[in-house]
């Protein structure tokens, strides 16, 4: 055993930086006021305004493409400007001032109104964010970095459906209470973000890019990053919305009292699973992680198809969580190993916009089967996507 403590030093990893420590907890705050509407939201506006399915997922997949939308731009121009904590404030200072909009929203219109402008919150701090985390994180530590700030994410993701459940039993299904407890953590993140997370002074990105967006500058990030933002763009079409678990679940009798409770569970699973994930990718390597979380999709596509009852709902949220937690990070981290410094922001931001019109191809995808064909099929179409990426990404680890 050597007991050089010079040399124990020089061989241990750098811990995580506080900077990314912070940005989880601003992620974790977020999520948690998010997830306290979003966990209601589905089943308010089919089961009290009376919207088809269809509608709903519509409706999600327009918000979250809008959000995708956004980020190439935001994306590019942190790469322009060199300012990465300016765009994630603003974005994340967006998303608050649209929370009170969901209490006090006479009706659906509104509604549809807050979660998009919540969804161009998103997409405004998605991208410089992510390429914040790729700019203060040591290579080697970038895996569990992305891990770590998703995991926390997720915690928020869960916490927020836990307290609404509480607050639903508590105020007997009085939805608009829930939207309002749900103003202060976004709130509290901002407060975070503006506090404690420190941008490098001289980030990669002020390196100057003259046209971030032009051809020349895409075709800079290389025949390896085009190639797993098309295996994304296909992963995508396999993991439609959340909402449509909570439909699941729902279909079931779920009470709405409970239905939060899927959310939870996923969440739970997702949080566990997410920085483990991303340490063991960085030991490893990213693409057999990623390789095992889309097996458990096809996992949870099929049990979610096929196993009936309660439990059968419970195993598929539960393998749907620990596929999120094997993927997300691992490709976030995939995407900042692949693309130049000076262009990260543009790699996260096109990454996004691209796998968000997946999303909302998905997303509606998944409503119109529900509705012609049942909840079977749309589980099934989500597995066969999945299997179909897990083939394209054997085959790129085989052949180089």
């Amino acid at each position: 055993m050597n007991n050089d403590p010079h040399m124990r030093r020089r061989h241990a990893l750098p811990p995580i930086p506080r900077s990314v420590w912070a940005l989880g907890v601003v992620s974790l705050l977020m999520d948690t006021s998010s997830e306290m509407i979003h966990a209601l939201l589905p089943l308010y506006m089919v089961s009290v305004l009376g919207t088809s399915v269809l509608a709903v997922g519509l409706i999600e997949g327009i918000a979250e493409a809008t959000a995708a939308i956004t980020k190439v731009f935001s994306g590019a121009l942190s790469d322009r400007l060199g300012k990465r904590k300016l765009l994630t404030v603003l974005g994340y200072g967006l998303a608050a001032m649209t929370k009170p909009v969901f209490p006090l929203a006479p009706g659906p219109e509104w509604l549809i109104a807050a979660r998009f402008v919540d969804r161009v919150g998103k997409g405004i701090r998605g991208a410089p964010r992510d390429a914040l985390v790729a700019d203060i994180t040591p290579a080697e530590l970038r895996g569990a970095a992305f891990g770590l700030r998703q995991a926390l994410d997720t915690v928020g993701a869960f916490v927020g459906p836990l307290l609404a459940i509480l607050l639903m039993w508590l105020t007997a299904s009085h939805f608009q209470t829930v939207f309002w407890v749900a103003v202060v953590p976004a709130f509290m993140a901002l407060y975070v973000l503006i506090v404690c997370v420190r941008e490098p002074d001289k980030p990669a990105a002020a390196i100057k890019v003259a046209a971030p967006l032009a051809l020349r500058e895409l075709a800079r990030l290389g025949n390896g990053y085009w190639r797993l933002v098309i295996l994304a763009t296909l992963f995508t079409l396999a993991r439609f919305s959340e909402a449509f678990l909570l439909l699941r679940g729902q279909a079931l009798g779920l009470a709405p009292l409970w239905a939060p409770a899927v959310l939870v569970l996923m969440s739970l699973a997702y949080s566990l699973s997410a920085y483990p994930a991303g340490a063991l990718s960085d030991k490893v390597g990213r693409r057999g992680v990623l390789m095992f979380g889309l097996v458990l999709l096809v996992l949870a596509d099929l049990l979610l198809a096929w196993l009936p009852g309660l439990s059968g709902l419970a195993l598929g949220v539960i393998l749907w969580g620990l596929h999120m937690g094997f993927t997300q990070g691992v490709f976030s981290a995939l995407i900042a190993d692949s693309a130049p410094e000076a262009l990260r922001g543009t790699a996260f931001g096109v990454f996004h916009l691209v796998t968000g019109a997946a999303l909302l191809a998905a997303s509606v995808l998944a409503g119109g089967l529900w509705d012609w064909a049942g909840y079977q099929t749309t589980f099934m179409f989500g597995a066969a996507c999945a299997a179909i990426t897990l083939a394209g990404l054997w085959f790129i680890r085989r052949n180089g």
